[in-house]
């Protein structure tokens, strides 16, 4: 299985969701990308990208994009992520009662930053960039050191998957337990979320 694309969708796992999951939650505030970027450097999850500061730019903003709108997915409708490039910010849904929000699946700029071949680089280099990040970010949440004793089957088995599970079945129950145990949740537990996340980076 390739680590790093889940074939069964050809979408990558954006390892920046988690983080600015973390940041929307806790800050209750009105973002803007250029924000979060500079939020996310300062926590050493994304370095320089390119030594051109326009290639750079853009590939800091695609990446904070694409890993925003995967993240409205997975969160509706139990919270409403409005994603605006100038406008980024949490709800609960108490806080959108009275309006209607759905998600736009077709909106042009959806479509264009959930798609990596705009990202204009080849395969191998997102993987390893996103491999980087997901390194970065195991770091900072105090992780790394039990996942040399991690074997796929215990993964599996944290996940409550069987040896016969799908690329597909691995990557939906990784969303469902890092939402479930995610900190930042009401039912979340710091400790198990690294564990999960543990778990995850040997199956991935």
């Amino acid at each position: 299985m390739d680590r790093y694309l889940d074939k069964s969708d050809g979408q990558f796992e954006n390892p920046l969701v988690w983080p600015l999951f973390e940041v929307l939650q806790e800050t209750n505030q009105e973002w803007k990308v250029h924000t979060l970027s500079s939020h996310l450097i300062e926590k050493g999850l994304l370095t320089q990208l390119d030594e051109s500061p326009d290639k750079d730019l853009f590939k800091r903003n695609f990446l904070i994009m694409n890993a925003l709108y995967q993240l409205q997915t997975e969160l509706y409708p139990e919270q409403w992520l409005q994603v605006e490039a100038m406008n980024i910010q949490l709800f609960s849904v108490a806080e959108t009662e009275g309006s209607i929000q759905a998600i736009d699946t077709v909106h042009p700029l959806r479509e264009y930053y959930l798609e990596w071949t705009n990202y204009q680089v080849e395969e191998d280099e997102v993987k390893r960039l996103l491999n980087e990040f997901w390194s970065n970010y195991r770091r900072y949440l105090g992780g790394s050191r039990a996942v040399a004793s991690m074997d796929r089957i215990q993964a599996l088995k944290l996940f409550g998957l069987s040896e016969s599970a799908t690329a597909k079945d691995i990557r939906k129950q990784w969303r469902k337990l890092a939402m479930k145990h995610h900190p930042d949740r009401a039912s979340g537990d710091a400790d198990k979320f690294r564990v999960m996340c543990e778990a995850w980076n040997v199956l991935r």
